[in-house]
Order: structure tokens, then sequence, then C-alpha cells
């Protein structure tokens, strides 16, 4: 199967970008679709990683404003993960030991890759890499972030049972975090190893 991109337009460029895409591609029946557009949300892509204190059992995750989540959610503060964007020539797994240390205090010790995905791929082009990180949780800070970045986050550490409460009663209801603590979840249900020996 075969696309083709036969215009694309910017419709804004500021924080974030978004682009008209003049598309073709061919059908599963034969021949190819007349050309139609579609507008797509470019924010780039990101890496996020789940902070696990195996020795302790404690989890550490992050909580900030969320200006999406004014529409849509009874508080605009979210529990979630730490996570950053993946800049210009920069590995994911390099984003994750940045951020942790920025939004936690948590320096990473070794790291897991979970999976990657897309997060809305009808209407967004970003991809996620989702790690599991080991940390020493008696390191965390309270409160962390960058001034610069406007970034005022608190920073949670917690039991895995408690983690699970959280992920079972809506207060964990972002992809990224829904997907790592689930992910972990069945890994030790299932007693399987965390850490590729």
């Amino acid at each position: 199967m075969e696309y083709s991109v036969k215009q694309r337009e910017c419709l804004y460029d500021g924080f974030f970008q978004f682009n008209r895409y003049h598309i073709t591609n061919q059908l599963y029946a034969g021949g190819w679709s007349d050309v139609y557009t579609r507008e797509l949300f470019e924010r780039g892509h990101a890496a996020a990683v789940l902070l696990y204190d195996q020795e302790r059992d404690k989890l550490i995750f992050v909580e900030q404003f969320r200006p999406g989540a004014i529409a849509t959610e009874s508080s605009p503060w979210l529990i979630e993960i730490v996570a950053g964007m993946i800049e210009v020539d920069e590995e994911p797994a390099e984003v994750v030991r940045r951020e942790s240390l920025e939004e936690s205090g948590s320096e990473i010790m070794r790291l897991a890759k979970i999976c990657e995905y897309m997060v809305s791929p009808g209407g967004s082009t970003e991809r996620i890499w989702l790690y599991l990180g080991e940390i020493d949780s008696n390191k965390s800070s309270d409160f962390a972030g960058l001034e610069g970045e406007n970034e005022d986050i608190r920073v949670h550490c917690i039991s895995t049972q408690t983690a699970f409460e959280w992920l079972d009663n809506g207060k964990i209801n972002n992809a990224m975090t829904i997907i790592a603590v689930q992910w972990l979840k069945l890994k030790l249900l299932e007693q399987h190893p965390l850490w590729e020996e």
C-alpha cells in the first residue's frame, strides 16, 4: 500500500505546529482515493518513565497543572509519570534521565523499555517512548520543576499498592501513566523479571 502527500500547509507555528495535509492513498479494493485534507497537530515526540524503587516497593509520580484538562476534569492538576519532549539529536533514554532529575530529583540507575506508541494518529503525529526506571526513592524531592519552563511540580512517593488503587479509582487518568502502571501491575502479578540481565 502506498500514499502520496500532495501538499503540506502550515496553519499555525507557535509553541506547537498545526498543519494541513493534502493526501491520496491506495485503496484496499484497488486504485487510489481522491485527494483529501487532514489537519494534524504536530508537537514533536516525547519520552516518559515510571520511576520505581523496587527495594522499597515505591513509585514516584509528579503532579502539575495541565491546561488541556481544564474543560474535561474536575481539577486540571494531574497525577503523571515523569516525561519530556525529545529535542533534535536526542535519544529517548537521555530525555527520561534528564527529566527525572528535573521533575523529581531522582537519578535513574537502570532503564527497561516498556513500549512505544502513537498518542492519537488520527489527528497528531506525536509518538511516546515509555520506560520503567529504577531509582532510590529516598533521594527524591518533594517539589521540583524548572522555573524557566513555568514548571511547578509536586512529587508523590507512594506504594505500588496505592498506585494500583489510584489506577482503579480513576485518580490516574492519562494514557502514558495508565499504560505504565498497568504494565508494571501485570509484570508483578505474573512475576516476570522487570530488568534485562
